[in-house]
């Protein structure tokens, strides 16, 4: 019998076919994202989960024994926003970026961006550089 794949797992679906789903003018951003991902994490991107574009990967595990994979760094475009998946609670860990970041909306791990317009590309790459260099710090 196969095993069933995790979800968050990578898969061999283009890449432009997960960018297409953004449209209108965040589909320019969603290439723009995938450039800035690529030059901040020197990986390629690969699709997970079939829906996620990620860069790099590592192997986790928590406390409970309960472990997996998934990207160093990632984003999902979208028809109505950019998620840009980061480390637990980063919204209260790194205020001094987010302060000078402009529109957004945050979650506990996900950094929600409407558009690109308005958006400080300097402080979008920091939190990206952030967020790569506690997730290769956390790697098993």
């Amino acid at each position: 019998m196969p095993t069933k794949q995790p979800a968050m797992s990578p898969s061999d679906l283009p890449v432009t076919e997960v960018l297409d789903r953004a449209t209108g003018p965040r589909r320019a951003e969603a290439d723009e994202l995938l450039a800035i991902f690529g030059e901040v994490s020197g990986e390629k991107p690969v699709v997970w989960a079939g829906r996620i574009i990620g860069f790099g990967e590592y192997e986790y595990r928590y406390e409970s024994g309960h472990g997996g994979r998934s990207p160093l760094l990632a984003f999902a475009p979208g028809p109505t926003r950019h998620t840009i998946y980061l480390p637990e609670h980063f919204a209260e860990r790194w205020p001094d970026l987010l302060a000078e970041l402009g529109t957004y909306r945050a979650s506990k791990v996900c950094l929600y961006l409407t558009r690109l317009t308005g958006v400080d590309r300097g402080v979008l790459r920091a939190l990206l550089e952030r967020s790569l260099a506690e997730t290769r710090s956390q790697a098993h």
